[in-house]
């Protein structure tokens, strides 16, 4: 490390790719902290996008009448698996191998990805952010594991949050997938089930099925599950993730009752207003939108 800031304008002064790294609910507050230091031809990165999240950040420049040419995109998923372990302090378990990366709009990627790909090997350059935002895999697996295992969290019991899955919740995870994968044909896009993503993105996984390739993969080894129930893996993943894809849901004729029955437990469970704040079709520019005119946006 050349430099270490604690200074937004100082930090994105000397730089030319902005990674964000943050979690995705995060990502409207630094575009908004960011904005009035931007300079032409900068490129952000967020690291990850989960659902929408380069819609979210082109939508607040655009409102802001940007007048620069910055350069916006996103990665499916978090290039790393890890976990803060006390503060200043990060254990690296493991490497994706493959992550999805797209710009928005599409056309960029000639620019950003020979520029992004010299920093991270592993980004797999795909055709628009609706692709990197429906991949959103994290969505898919952290609510319904916290959801199953709420009681146990409160109570305080330690347990490995992926090694310790049962055949049970995989088989419900595998359900909620269906309904992503139902939404990626809606907009004429093949997903990977959750099951493929796990081989797709680490190499090596052995199992011939979604329960035994989480048991068995070794970047999930040893991740304990979360010691509150509001942490990231609720209050992002249902406002950045299940929340965005029930709205997409919508726009392409789908009901999608297992993410809206999760977002509606969640809500609930927590007492918090995710629409409020969250990621609506409003809120990443898409209100009022067909599934054949996003494409035009994108």
């Amino acid at each position: 490390l050349t430099r270490v800031k604690n200074s937004i304008e100082e930090a994105v002064s000397v730089s030319e790719i902005l990674m964000i790294t943050v979690t995705a609910n995060a990502h409207g507050e630094i575009a908004e902290r960011i904005f009035p230091f931007l300079k032409e031809g900068q490129i952000i990165v967020l690291n990850p996008g989960r659902t929408g999240g380069a819609l979210e950040i082109r939508n607040i420049f655009n409102k802001k009448s940007l007048r620069i040419k910055v350069y916006v995109a996103e990665c499916q998923s978090l290039v790393y698996a890890c976990r803060a372990e006390q503060t200043g302090q990060v254990r690296v378990i493991g490497v994706k191998d493959r992550v999805f990366f797209a710009t928005l709009p599409s056309s960029d990627i000639e620019i950003v990805y020979p520029k992004l790909k010299t920093i991270y090997s592993c980004l797999k350059p795909v055709e628009n952010v609706l692709i990197t935002s429906l991949e959103n895999i994290g969505a898919i697996f952290h609510p319904a594991i916290v959801l199953f295992n709420a009681a146990a969290i409160e109570r305080g019991n330690s347990f490995y949050f992926y090694n310790d899955i049962t055949p049970q919740i995989s088989s419900f995870i595998s359900k909620i997938d269906k309904e992503r994968l139902s939404l990626g044909k809606a907009f004429g896009i093949d997903l990977h089930s959750a099951e493929e993503w796990v081989s797709f993105a680490y190499k090596n996984v052995k199992g011939n099925n979604l329960y035994s390739k989480m048991k068995n993969n070794p970047a999930y080894f040893k991740i304990l599950a979360p010691t509150l129930i509001r942490s990231r893996l609720l209050m992002e993943d249902i406002p950045t993730g299940i929340l965005p894809m029930i709205e997409l849901g919508k726009m392409a004729g789908l009901e999608l009752p297992i993410m809206s029955a999760i977002y509606m437990i969640v809500e609930t469970l927590l007492d918090e207003d995710f629409r409020g704040s969250g990621r609506t079709l409003d809120r990443l520019g898409l209100d009022n939108t067909s599934p054949q005119d996003i494409f035009r946006i994108l």
